[in-house]
């Protein structure tokens, strides 16, 4: 081989070389992805998120400023007018940008609207807990020992997913009755899935659309669990910390074999039952026993003794028949009575005439 063609050859294989090192370091970057600190114009922000670069949002201008909604923004001053001294390292103060979400403006030197820089909006964060094995919303509620769950996560955090190219990661945070807090949870079928680094691309989604949570596992005794979800995306939770915004509302899990309605109220309802039965019926008898010390029967009895006193002791008969039988027993003459009388009444009386003229 001369020493032309051995140039030759070396170069092809330098050429080649260089080629297929492009390939490869094309193959190893990843592909673009948005900056999560790096705003667009138009795009929103958090209230709560620090060192942003609203640099590309503000262009040449200097100053940002609010309106109230129905203004005439483009012949009117701004109600709220800030300077952007540092756009590379922009933070929305909750203190500053809270009264004022919405649309801000970027003002030209004369301090007239120039487009919108960025819109601001206050975070929001919420958890529900779902038991799959019977399909039903556990929030706050008891889950039998045994059945599989998952998580649903509601947000308006999906906006930077949509607009930044990479979705705003939260962690989802369950505490066991001890205190712990896990940083993983294993299913049925022996999968364990973490629980940092969830990225948010929808404003209600499931954290896996399987269930994460075998709540019969030895692992996770039972007792109530405490489950919440937090966002720290560029230092969000750290410096607004907001429950429902950058950390949701804490919601329970009460998880054990026992239905608690069962255990605690059914006892408590029969025995409250049976003491409101006993307390109704007492009262409710205690009246009709008045009630029939004033009836009528005994003013009844009283009349009729005061009325026929003669037949008091007789046979209990009706009034009728005791007036009857007074009447009867009543003394009357015997036939002829009356003229004896008479005859004897007359001999008496010539008698005493006889003796008074002797």
């Amino acid at each position: 081989m001369t020493k032309t063609e051995w140039m030759v050859m070396v170069q092809k294989i330098a050429i080649r070389g260089f080629i297929f090192l492009g390939i490869l370091l094309l193959l190893c970057v990843p592909t673009v992805a948005g900056d999560l600190r790096t705003i667009a114009q138009g795009n929103t922000v958090f209230l709560g998120e620090s060192n942003l670069d609203i640099s590309s949002a503000m262009g040449s201008d200097t100053q940002i400023g609010w309106w109230a909604s129905g203004a005439a923004i483009a012949t009117s001053s701004p109600d709220v007018k800030l300077p952007v001294s540092t756009p590379s390292n922009f933070y929305v103060l909750p203190s500053q940008f809270g009264a004022y979400t919405g649309s801000w403006y970027r003002l030209n030197a004369a301090g007239s609207a120039d487009g919108v820089a960025f819109l601001v909006a206050d975070p929001s964060l919420a958890i529900r807990v779902e038991d799959t094995t019977v399909n039903v919303d556990v929030t706050d509620r008891w889950v039998p020992r045994g059945d599989e769950v998952r998580f649903r996560i509601d947000s308006n955090l999906d906006v930077i997913s949509t607009q930044r190219g990479t979705p705003a990661l939260v962690t989802l945070k369950v505490q066991s009755p001890n205190g712990g807090v896990y940083t993983a949870l294993m299913n049925t079928a022996g999968t364990t899935t973490p629980l940092e680094n969830i990225g948010i691309t929808s404003s209600s989604q499931y954290y896996k659309t399987t269930p994460i949570w075998d709540t019969g596992n030895s692992l996770y005794p039972a007792g109530s669990y405490t489950i919440w979800v937090e966002c720290n995306v560029n230092s969000m939770n750290d410096e607004y910390g907001a429950t429902g915004k950058t950390t949701s509302q804490k919601t329970s899990l009460l998880n054990q074999d026992q239905n608690p309605l069962i255990s605690v109220n059914v006892p408590t309802s029969s025995s409250t039952t049976s003491v409101t039965s006993v307390s109704t019926t007492t009262k409710p008898t205690t009246t009709i026993t008045t009630a029939t010390a004033t009836q009528a029967p005994k003013t009844t009895v009283t009349t009729a003794t005061t009325t026929l006193p003669v037949v008091t002791t007789t046979a209990p008969v009706s009034p009728t028949s005791q007036e009857t039988t007074a009447t009867e027993s009543s003394p009357t003459s015997a036939p002829g009575f009356d003229v004896a009388v008479s005859l004897i009444s007359i001999a008496v009386l010539l008698l005493f005439m006889v003796k008074r003229q002797n």
